[in-house]
């Protein structure tokens, strides 16, 4: 196996290691190697929406000889390549120091999606930003993990709002060649791919490989000639609404997946399944074994030592469940393989106390074939081991064997150039090498606070400006009066509390919640002296009609004068965006129905930029909430109806706006800063930095499941 060379059009010999830098994702985490590329043509890049790929595809020959003899450039361009070398070279992990023993052995990590970077959009949301945050800290830690996913043809929708408000969906073709992507390719230089047994047809899979730093991530498509016209579609998008498309996507992620590793010459010591998406690799695993003459009760015993699962959601859509008709057309081949019946192998996805005996629960099929499981937060998993007792019904509930790792984020991808340069200059370069260590960032309490303020000041200007823009070209396109185009560039103001709330937009994270009192709102809105102005984001998915009627509530208030332009709603969520928002606005609102929040990250990223949490407690900020670093809605407690929980989690949501939030805020010392407000701020840095990274989860994967799993 080996990767096929990528050339660009043209590239100076004095500069021809961009090309390294632009096919490594390493990139997306690296101030220093996005100045780079930033400076070879910041108006082109913001044209290619920052892919490297594109831009070194599309530059002008002339730029590259002016900027291959540019002394300046030159100096940051040989840095960054070192940085970069010394890297990938080091051997000097974290994983190799503290667990030389197991150096050499193999963890594969499969997801349906992964985001990593706004130039690789094989993502949807928070599972596949969780994943690809994963395989960064991974990297970073000499965690040897290698990932599985899909190729999509096209990206996770574009989503654009209509002038009454409705969101429409437009997905865009990917390029391959124009993403940091390497076709595999076999020994004869023929793009690799293999065969997947599918109801009654074989379907062709071909291979790519994406590098995360040290990690290597390694995706199938369908999508190329050998197949026909119909099975081509199957990797068109992610989370394809045909529940056919969707059994064979699965199909091909695990069984699939396993058979790809198996063709590289990749026999992983631990499988850990993110999410029941990719439980189908259990059964592909167990028709390898049998194929060695092992018994079908030893085989599931084997394939269970060495499978790790993680349950990311209590929501049903998120655990999926085929029919039994759809499983039995489409994989009796692999039933004929395992020599069960029907009865049998529908059992492998289902318990005895399982209600409805037509149905093959994936998440069912991951926690009964697993050493090891885990919930996302220690909220989720108490509600992970009552809402899966049935899998275990000889045990107690708090005997069910799922345990709970606390999500993070990987904070070098979240945390701003301005924040690190800020740390840089304040603490030191060794704050990098002390993301987990909670001591060291005590020091932030004596951090100046003007300086502090002058930061966020100037992520908040950088917000305004992006969310003006973004609202001037959807209002343009939406052929609104000039005058409305032009009210457009007004909109939000540095010096007025800002709340920002970004998301998926589903009915359990309550996005107008907000909204359950207008006149409430808008008297907190329109303060003549301490007003606020709410920035709101999202993408309901394109079947989720409830979703986008809440989308719709939201936009259409926005554009109620009554609210004097307090509330503005801004189309299209993605990465880029995301990280504006979590790093510009003062406080980030999130107030989902407790318990159905297993975790969430987004707060977390705002943490770690100086914003501030108001937040329900639940997943992850039920465990980092303390009084003194941001606010809680609501009680810890449960609720009898949705209804009772609403009406309480809005009036203590408007209360704390009252009476906690907006005074604080507006509150001024001598000299005219927000001390208060500013010490919170700093709190909330000092507890979110710390322990909600993924190199601290990372930590815990290895100690609490890969560990085991490797000593099985």
């Amino acid at each position: 196996m080996k990767i096929s060379e990528h050339h660009f059009p043209y590239l100076p010999g004095r500069i021809a290691r961009l090309e390294d830098l632009a096919y490594n994702l390493w990139f997306s985490w690296q101030s220093q190697a996005t100045w780079l590329f930033d400076a070879l043509d910041p108006t082109l890049r913001e044209n290619v929406s920052r892919n490297p790929i594109r831009l070194l595809h599309e530059i002008e020959a002339g730029r590259l000889d002016q900027l291959a003899k540019d002394p300046e450039f030159l100096k940051k361009y040989d840095a960054t390549v070192e940085k970069f070398d010394t890297y990938m070279r080091d051997k000097n992990t974290w994983f190799n120091q503290k667990y030389p023993e197991h150096s050499g052995k193999k963890i594969a990590y499969f997801s349906m999606e992964f985001g990593i970077h706004e130039s690789l959009p094989i993502y949807s949301g928070g599972l596949g930003i969780l994943a690809g945050d994963h395989l960064k800290s991974a990297s970073d830690l000499g965690i040897p993990v290698i990932g599985i996913g899909l190729l999509y043809r096209e990206s996770y929708f574009t989503q654009f709002i209509s002038l009454n408000g409705h969101q429409q969906s437009l997905y865009k073709h990917n390029d391959f060649s124009d993403m940091p992507l390497s076709p595999v390719t076999d020994s004869e230089g023929e793009t690799l791919t293999f065969k997947i047994p599918i109801n009654d047809h074989e379907l062709s899979v071909r291979v790519w490989k994406a590098r995360v730093g040290r990690v290597p991530l390694f995706l199938m498509d369908t999508d190329f000639i050998e197949n026909k016209e119909a099975h081509r579609r199957i990797t068109e998008r992610l989370y394809v609404s045909d529940r056919d498309s969707r059994l064979i996507q699965e199909m091909i992620l695990g069984i699939g997946g396993v058979q790809l590793l198996h063709l590289l010459g990749i026999e992983p010591d631990v499988y850990h399944l993110n999410e029941g998406h990719c439980s189908l690799l259990i059964i592909e695993r167990m028709c390898q074994y049998l194929k060695q003459n092992m018994d079908k009760k030893k085989a599931g015993d084997e394939v269970t030592k060495r499978t790790v699962f993680t349950t990311h959601t209590p929501i049903a859509a998120g655990n999926e469940v085929f029919e039994r008709d759809r499983v039995k057309h489409h994989m009796h081949h692999y039933i004929q393989a395992l020599n069960m019946n029907e009865e049998e192998f529908m059992a492998l996805g289902r318990t005895p106390q399982h209600p409805d005996f037509n149905a093959f629960n994936m998440t069912i099929l991951a926690l009964q074939h697993s050493i090891k499981a885990n919930a996302v937060s220690q909220l989720h998993g108490t509600v992970s081991r009552k809402m899966w007792q049935n899998v275990w019904p000889e045990k107690a509930e708090e005997d069910i064997p799922i345990g709970a790792i606390t999500n993070g984020v990987h904070m070098h991808t979240w945390m701003t150039s301005q924040f690190k340069r800020f740390f840089d200059a304040h603490l030191g370069f060794e704050w990098r090498e002390k993301i987990w260590d909670k001591d060291f960032w005590k020091v932030l309490e004596s951090i100046p606070d003007e300086e502090l303020w002058k930061v966020h000041r100037e992520l908040k200007q950088e917000l305004r400006k992006e969310v003006r823009c973004r609202l001037n070209a959807q209002r343009d396109r939406n052929g609104e009066p000039q005058d409305s185009i032009n009210e457009a560039s007004h909109l939000l103001h540095d010096n007025v509390l800002t709340i920002g709330f970004a998301r998926r937009f589903a009915q359990y994270k309550r996005g107008t919640l907000l909204l359950r009192d207008r006149e409430r709102l808008k008297r907190i809105l329109t303060n003549s002296e301490r007003p606020v102005q709410l920035i709101f984001a999202g993408k309901a998915h394109p079947a989720d009609q409830p979703g986008k009627a809440l989308i719709q509530e939201i936009y259409q208030e926005s554009r109620n004068p009554e609210f004097q332009n307090r509330l503005v709603f801004v189309e299209d969520y993605d990465m880029y965006l995301a990280r504006r928002l979590v790093s510009g606005v003062d406080v980030w609102l999130n107030p989902p129905r407790r318990p159905l929040e297993a975790s969430g990250t987004s707060g977390m990223k705002a943490g770690a930029n100086g914003a501030i949490n108001l937040s329900v407690l639940d997943g992850w900020w039920r465990e980092c909430y303390n009084c003194e670093n941001g606010w809680a809605i609501g009680e810890d407690r449960e609720y009898y109806n949705e209804w009772e929980q609403d009406e309480s989690d809005s009036n203590s949501l408007y209360w704390l706006l009252e009476n906690k939030v907006v005074p604080l805020f507006y509150e001024k010392d001598e000299s005219g800063l927000p001390a208060k407000w500013i010490a919170m701020m700093k709190k909330s840095m000092m507890t979110v930095i710390p322990q909600f990274n993924t190199h601290r989860m990372l930590k815990e994967y290895v100690e609490q499941l890969y560990l085991p799993a490797l000593k099985a």
